[in-house]
């Protein structure tokens, strides 16, 4: 079915309704970017969403939507109270975690050869790709401990300082995991898995701070010109993944027994006062608080290996951690009170200054909102402008892909792959991340300025890869 648009402002699109739509939906795109959203089925799963009940108008659709599993990626769904697990995504809280050192790039010191040693390093240290796991979990650490207690209770263990968890999403911890709502499946695969790297587009990335747009939030945030960053893209590994998949049949086969209407198995949804429902979202957040303590983890690891590597002068500061592919209740009217269930899916929130949800270090700027390139592009930090409140205060994740991996595999030839990649040290041969080169998704310049143009965002600093380590 073809999906009509109205354009209703600056790169604002409302998609035209289509029989069975309850809410409306929205997208948020440059012109030059439509004809590439039409090419995969994006529009028509935004629009099948909106078909849900208890949907809180409009979905939303971020520049950098692709199609997905249920709600296209790049999609934010509010609901007064229904639940789905294809809104929240495979990877429950995949997030970016950046970290700023006091290094300053000298060319001299970041030479290829130093930079390709101090990769090999990183990949003895962190598990990377599919599968991989540690032989056995930290001392003081257990599966069911950081399910519960997240990155709070990592840190508590030793694995970090207290004031890290000023500098995450809701301090590291989400309320309301239980254990017992994991399937055994879920548990046996993400056993050994906590502080490892996943594959597809997670990464681990030294940057350097390539150019400063706001120098007074910049500073707030503790980010200055020529500086080394760490940034670091991962989530809940197999427990995400494995919970989504479960949770999703659990939820389909039991819309009859509430009597809701579901456009497809991808969007399976209930309300979350049901029993499913509530098992659904104490899974949810149990690998929430292991994605959160995951990059805990990760950082904890890089920052003794920078330490040995550069020297014990070297220190770090957490700017953030946040999260994508998540839902939570959320404050969104305060005057009365009202929350609403918001689903990020490829899309990250980004508060404004003075919203009660910021940390209160960032209260007079609003939090920093990490947005990686693709492999060998750049990354921005960007901050929520009051006008956010449209898109229930969400941003776009990422670059967003424009081919299958499939596809990339097959018309992305090395050479074109390594003129992109130019100077950029990576770890693994072109033949194992084909499918992750920077020809495979948009244009992240061009997908920030679409809600900075929009007025929704702000730009406060551009980060550029020295060297990046993926999985395969």
């Amino acid at each position: 079915m073809d999906i009509k648009l109205k354009k209703i402002g600056v790169n604002k699109y409302q998609l035209e309704k289509v029989p069975g739509m309850r809410a409306e939906a929205v997208i948020y795109v440059k012109p030059s970017m439509l004809d590439q959203i039409r090419k995969d089925r994006s529009l028509m799963q935004l629009a099948e969403a909106a078909m849900l009940p208890r949907v809180v108008s409009p979905l939303v659709g971020m520049p950098d939507i692709h199609e997905g599993f249920g709600l296209p990626i790049g999609g934010v769904m509010a609901t007064t109270g229904l639940i789905s697990a294809g809104a929240v995504g495979m990877d429950i809280n995949c997030g970016v975690r950046l970290v700023a050192t006091n290094l300053e790039h000298d060319p001299k010191v970041f030479t290829t050869e130093n930079l390709r040693t101090l990769v090999r390093k990183i990949e003895r240290v962190i598990p990377v790709g599919v599968g991989s796991q540690r032989k056995k979990l930290p001392a003081k650490i257990t599966l069911r401990d950081v399910v519960l207690g997240g990155a709070e209770f990592v840190v508590r263990a030793g694995y970090g300082k207290l004031s890290d968890l000023e500098s995450i999403e809701e301090g590291g911890k989400l309320e309301g995991a239980r254990f017992e709502a994991l399937t055994p499946k879920a548990t046996k695969r993400a056993r050994f898995q906590v502080g490892t790297l996943g594959s597809g587009n997670h990464f681990i990335e030294i940057q350097r701070v390539a150019k400063v747009f706001d120098p007074l939030i910049a500073k707030v945030f503790g980010l200055r010109e020529n500086q080394i960053c760490l940034m670091i893209h991962c989530g809940s590994r197999a427990l995400g993944h494995q919970t989504c998949t479960d949770y999703s049949e659990i939820l389909w086969r039991a819309r009859d027994k509430y009597k809701i209407e579901v456009p497809r198995k991808g969007l399976a949804a209930l309300p979350i006062e049901t029993s499913e429902g509530q098992d659904y979202f104490a899974a949810m957040v149990a690998s929430v608080n292991f994605a959160f303590a995951n990059r805990q983890l990760i950082m904890f690891d890089l920052e003794r290996l920078l330490v040995h590597f550069f020297g014990p002068q070297t220190r770090f500061n957490l700017v953030y951690d946040i999260a994508h592919n998540i839902a939570k209740w959320e404050p969104f009217d305060s005057a009365q009170g009202k929350e609403l269930l918001i689903h990020r899916k490829g899309a990250t929130r980004a508060l404004p200054a003075g919203h009660p949800k910021n940390p209160q270090k960032y209260m007079t700027t609003g939090h920093p909102a990490l947005v990686p390139g693709s492999m060998g592009t750049p990354s921005y930090v960007l901050v929520g402008l009051d006008k956010a409140r449209e898109t229930f205060y969400s941003v776009n994740h990422g670059a967003g892909r424009t081919m299958s991996r499939k596809q990339a595999r097959r018309t992305i030839q090395q050479k074109e792959f390594v003129q992109k990649m130019g100077a950029i040290v990576y770890n693994l041969p072109f033949r194992k991340i084909a499918d992750e080169a920077p020809q495979a998704y948009k244009d992240i310049n061009a997908v920030v300025e679409t809600l900075v143009e929009a007025g929704l965002t702000k730009k406060v600093v551009k980060l550029e890869p020295l060297a990046v380590v993926k999985g395969d």
